[in-house]
């Protein structure tokens, strides 16, 4: 079984929102996080989907699933404090019904561009590795400064990537590596941005699946008006 983790626990604060977060702003008379659902509802090879949302959106989401005839949710999951801990409550919600080779697609929900190819590619890449990350080549020379006011060295451009969503692995794989991090000390816990860095913490290979320009990440206004326009012109 190939399931779907939609993360949308975000507050939105970097986009200076009051009344909701980002993930449930309107485009075009849908939620963003409807929007990037669909993707995975309209995708041969998913079989299921969770969401992990906070408690006071639940209801929202509840009707918007049955507003847009959303099928393959079948769990909703309260968001954690940390990126770590909704990804673990979503692991931790699907795992009654889950075998340790099934495939976990785990998929920011204000990224709702995401390709069908990149799902696809995603799961066939888990199949050879175990896990999955989503970049692109980054295109711009990267600086490294330790200080923030200096330059300290620039990697080599061929060597570096820009990782985005989803990130996908056979479910013992991210279990395991979630199992480990949740077990140290909570003062002990390496801060990890994502759930490949957990992953790749506990010694899996990550094989890597192309991304696009277009999955990006919802974050600032600007990123708001570009992709209502995107979606206007696909209309």
């Amino acid at each position: 079984m190939n399931i779907a983790v939609i993360l949308a626990g975000g507050t939105g604060s970097r986009m200076g929102m009051v009344d909701r977060p980002k993930q449930f702003i309107d485009i075009y008379g849908k939620p963003v996080v409807i929007h990037t659902i669909e993707a995975f509802e309209i995708n041969e090879n998913i079989d299921a989907v969770c969401v992990i949302c906070t408690k006071e959106w639940q209801e929202d989401l509840s009707i918007w699933i049955k507003e847009y005839d959303i099928r393959k949710v079948r769990w909703i999951g309260d968001a954690g404090k940390t990126r770590q801990e909704s990804s673990l409550n979503a692991l931790n919600a699907i795992k009654d019904d889950v075998r340790d080779d099934d495939i976990i697609i785990i998929h920011d929900s204000a990224r709702p561009l995401i390709s069908q190819r990149i799902i696809n590619e995603n799961i066939e890449k888990v199949k050879v590795y175990g896990a999955c990350d989503t970049v692109i080549p980054a295109q711009d020379t990267i600086i490294r400064s330790v200080d923030g006011e200096h330059l300290e060295s620039i990697p080599a451009r061929r060597e570096l990537y820009l990782g985005q969503t989803p990130q996908s692995f056979r479910y013992s794989i991210v279990r395991k590596a979630y199992d480990d991090y949740f077990s140290l000390p909570e003062n002990e816990r390496p801060v990890m941005t994502d759930d490949c860095g957990l992953v790749l913490a506990s010694g899996a290979k990550i094989g890597m699946a192309m991304g696009d320009k277009l999955n990006m990440k919802m974050t600032t206004m600007e990123d708001l008006l570009l992709i209502k326009s995107i979606v206007r012109t696909s209309r």
